[in-house]
């Protein structure tokens, strides 16, 4: 049943084409895109509008009926610079077909790039990659913990003594810390152990979820008291998350493989500066000499 549908459609397809279009058929496709303007005859139609806004900056992509005036007189502009050209005789201009051939040139790059990328970026490569970035990059453990801030170990120890006698913790950060965080009670997220200065992280690490530091910890920036009050490994992101610059890794290592292939099969010789100039100078080197031949031979047979 699926394959009568399939060839019924194709059918139908070679028929759109072999037919001439209706009166109706032609006006559906005016209607779909309609000739917003037209310049010595020549029509101009609305998705060529639309593909020149495509040309936009992001920010003024989302404003094409608020532009859309303004983009139909660029184009009307284009399209009379253009009619002047043809009419200047530049389609057979030596310099135009020059530039053409090097347009040409890139164009047939670009799509021979797009449509190897294509079929060798395929979705099994770009997940065979992200497996790979989980593989090598665990999730880190992570603590939220609080601290307090003081200036001596005296001041330290006697908040530790007040904390073991039942006081609060964060109520404490936010009268006697002198930290930018004592505000919200001396709360630093969740972090890694990367992310804070040794001697803190690892007063903090060997903390339980719920325990204060016993003895106050000394780093660069005074005396701390820790409490850690939670503990965790978080997920690694998602696929979908890392898809795009998964995507982006692979298109870049198969163009890198691309090229090396193509290098690889290739017959290529640099010449640098210094060996065009060093053969100059030979060839003048040798017809130096070769006139200086001349000239003594000349010389011989005047005697």
């Amino acid at each position: 049943m699926k394959t009568r549908l399939i060839a019924g459609a194709a059918l139908s397809a070679a028929l759109a084409l072999a037919w001439p279009a209706t009166a109706a058929e032609e006006e559906a496709a005016e209607a779909e895109d309609p000739v917003v303007a037209t310049v010595n005859g020549q029509e101009i139609f609305q998705s060529e509008v639309i593909l020149a806004a495509q040309s936009l900056p992001p920010q003024y992509q989302s404003q094409v009926n608020m532009l859309f005036p303004l983009l139909v007189e660029r184009l009307i502009d284009m399209r009379l610079l253009s009619i002047a050209a043809e009419d200047a005789g530049l389609a057979e201009d030596d310099e135009v077909k020059q530039r053409l051939e090097v347009q040409k040139l890139d164009v047939m790059r670009e799509v021979y790039l797009e449509r190897q990328i294509a079929e060798l970026v395929t979705d099994a490569r770009v997940k065979e990659r992200y497996d790979v970035f989980v593989a090598e990059n665990p999730p880190e453990q992570e603590v939220n913990a609080r601290h307090i801030l003081l200036e001596n170990e005296e001041d330290a120890r006697a908040v530790i003594a007040e904390l073991d006698g039942g006081a609060d913790f964060a109520e404490l950060a936010k009268e006697r810390s002198t930290g930018p965080s004592s505000e919200q009670g001396g709360d630093l997220g969740y972090f890694t152990k990367e992310q804070m200065v040794p001697e803190f992280s690892e007063a903090a690490f060997a903390l339980e979820k719920g325990g204060h530091s016993k003895d106050p910890v000394q780093t660069q920036f005074g005396w701390h008291v820790i409490k850690v009050e939670d503990r965790r490994t978080p997920e690694p992101p998602s696929f979908e998350e890392m898809e795009e610059q998964m995507h982006g890794e692979v298109t870049r290592e198969v163009v890198a493989e691309m090229v090396e292939g193509l290098r690889a099969a290739a017959d290529i010789e640099l010449m640098t500066p210094a060996e065009e100039g060093q053969q100059e100078e030979g060839d003048a080197g040798a017809n130096e000499e070769g006139a200086s031949e001349e000239g003594a031979s000349e010389e011989g047979s005047a005697q």
